[in-house]
């Protein structure tokens, strides 16, 4: 069965600089390399992730009036992604993402909203019927909170399952956790949000504890190289990572996530195969430099 998918996030361009080593505070380096790569964003990431792993994908999402907006539709359209619910604002121009990749592979990632920003209520009424005749529908935090919570309460009145990625990790209202029945954050973000730690099995738990208590009936937190925990109420455990030799991490998570999604059966709760391909998809991502540049195809994760 082929997944339907809806994806509200952000749109942006990305910003690449390459260098050795992160610089001190008042230090100055030379940037190895500098690149602008057209298309980016969490939730732009997730929705091309989704779509090139076969689940039918629609994104929800806006960008500005700006030469770089058409650049990404093309991307968009290539991955097979329904592009109707992209909009564009009057008043704000394209996000965007600077982001720098040391030699070791890790990044560090700011982020412009823009246009993201402006994505309103109203906005996802569009989308409506889209939402309602899905299977799944994705977010994460790189849009108004308000628009998100509009979304899941759309799906959650039609019986389809919401997944939040909360990243960047900011505090959240109760109304949308009471409206997410997956969460997957990383360590560091369910860390901010339970006020636990990650740094054992126990605490695993404690974290997948706190967020069971208060309705999410799965919870699945990546930890990087090391793998992938998941709990529901009656079970848990731990799926390993992949090791290969990463160049570059950005958009593993989101790889992830489009992943995790486009094979997820949240009626037969196939945690482990699910997160196994997702786990599978983001090593192959590691292995290559940018964001959608670097999201494999299926046929390449098989």
């Amino acid at each position: 069965m082929t997944n339907k998918v809806v994806v509200l996030g952000s749109t942006n361009v990305d910003q690449f600089l390459s260098v050795e080593r992160y610089a001190k505070p008042g230090e100055t380096l030379h940037v190895d390399n500098a690149q602008k790569a057209f298309g980016g964003g969490k939730g732009a990431n997730q929705a091309i992730a989704s779509a090139r792993l076969n689940a039918q994908t629609t994104f929800i999402s806006k960008v500005g009036k700006d030469d770089l907006a058409n650049f990404m539709f093309d991307d968009f359209k290539e991955a097979g992604i329904n592009t109707q619910y992209i909009s564009k604002s009057d008043t704000a121009d394209t996000g965007q993402a600077f982001i720098t990749v040391d030699a070791e592979g890790h990044n560090t990632i700011y982020v412009y909203g823009g246009a993201n920003m402006a994505i309103t209520p109203e906005d996802v009424n569009t989308a409506k019927d889209e939402i309602a005749q899905s299977d799944y529908v994705v977010a994460q935090l790189e849009v108004p909170v308000d628009a998100i919570i509009q979304a899941f309460k759309i799906a959650r009145e039609a019986g389809v399952t919401t997944i939040l990625n909360p990243a960047p990790a900011e505090t959240l209202p109760e109304t949308l956790l009471a409206l997410t029945d997956v969460i997957i954050p990383n360590e560091f973000e369910a860390a901010i949000l339970s006020g636990i730690s990650v740094d054992d099995k126990a605490s695993m738990e404690q974290n997948a504890k706190y967020f069971l208590e208060l309705g999410i009936k799965v919870v699945i937190i990546t930890i990087g190289e090391q793998g992938t925990y998941y709990a529901v109420k009656d079970d848990s455990g731990f799926v390993e990572a992949y090791k290969v030799n990463a160049i570059d991490t950005t958009a593993a998570g989101d790889t992830f996530i489009g992943a995790f999604v486009s094979k997820f059966n949240m009626n037969d709760l196939n945690l482990t195969e699910a997160i196994d391909y997702a786990n599978k998809a983001a090593s192959v991502t590691v292995q290559r430099s940018g964001a959608q540049a670097s999201i494999p195809l299926a046929k390449e994760v098989q």
